[in-house]
């Protein structure tokens, strides 16, 4: 820490402690307290049972985690292939037109969720685009909601790069397409798995796109959760909650650990 004394790095910590509790770690806690609780009498939930976590690993459930593994999987991967590429023609524009494309790829994330979900609800409800009532146009709509951060993520590592090494290579005779795969894309590998982590864990737990555009037979696991609440099962929602939590945390610390070895090759 930046604070040199005992004293001042016990009350950082404390003023640390006193932040982070309330705002970030007691809901979370209280939602893990739910899961194992039947029912909730005072302060906190009581009735302590692991049977909510019987019916959040199974059934309709599973069905809801496997679609939101393959729905950010799958977006995850488009919107990093898109955001690289367009992060690394936008490094060869002028500033206005690299202000121009930052500008298009920040708009969904500019704008709420819901109305992504409403522009590509209309715009491909009808032929010759007839997406509506798939699993493609969840697909799709992920994709355009997280592949703004890719492209930040891949934009911001290619302005930090050093040109010295695409420079040798050239100057040693190296095409451009060899430079671009040998040599700048091993250098931004851990920026790259960055931002797919990140990617994927943004497409896990979007809700208000998905809920306009979901087919009864593709219904993500954050709508499963809203399902479950809205109609008063709360338990069972935090159990469902907490595997949706662990799911991406999980995937997270595998990203992770592959971030670490790409740094340190």
């Amino acid at each position: 820490m930046l604070v040199h004394s005992k004293t001042g790095r016990g009350a950082a910590w404390s003023l640390f402690g006193l932040l982070f509790l309330p705002l970030f770690a007691l809901p979370l806690l209280v939602v893990v307290a739910a899961s194992f609780s039947t029912h909730w009498s005072g302060a906190f939930p009581s009735g302590p049972t692991a049977g909510n976590y019987a019916s959040a690993v199974r059934g309709e459930s599973l069905q809801a985690l496997t679609t939101s593994l393959v729905t950010a999987l799958v977006a995850s991967l488009l919107a990093l292939t898109a955001g690289s590429w367009a992060a690394l023609a936008a490094a060869g524009l002028t500033r206005r037109g690299k202000r121009c494309l930052d500008a298009l790829f920040m708009l969904p994330v500019a704008v709420p969720s819901v109305v992504v979900g409403l522009a590509v609800l209309v715009a491909f409800s009808k032929p010759p685009l007839l997406l509506n009532g798939t699993s493609s146009i969840v697909i799709l709509a992920h994709t355009i909601l997280v592949t703004a951060f890719a492209y930040q993520s891949v934009s911001a590592a290619i302005l930090r790069l050093d040109p010295a090494y695409e420079q040798a290579a050239a100057s040693l005779g190296a095409r451009p397409a060899y430079v671009l795969w040998r040599v700048k894309l091993p250098l931004l590998l851990p920026s790259l798995t960055a931002a797919a982590g990140l990617c994927f864990a943004l497409s896990m737990g979007e809700l208000s796109a998905t809920m306009m555009l979901y087919p009864p037979d593709w219904m993500p696991l954050p709508v499963r959760i809203f399902t479950a609440t809205d109609r008063g099962s709360l338990f069972s929602g935090s159990a469902v909650a907490v595997v949706l939590m662990a799911t991406t945390l999980l995937v997270l610390l595998a990203v992770s650990r592959i971030r670490t070895r790409a740094t340190y090759r």
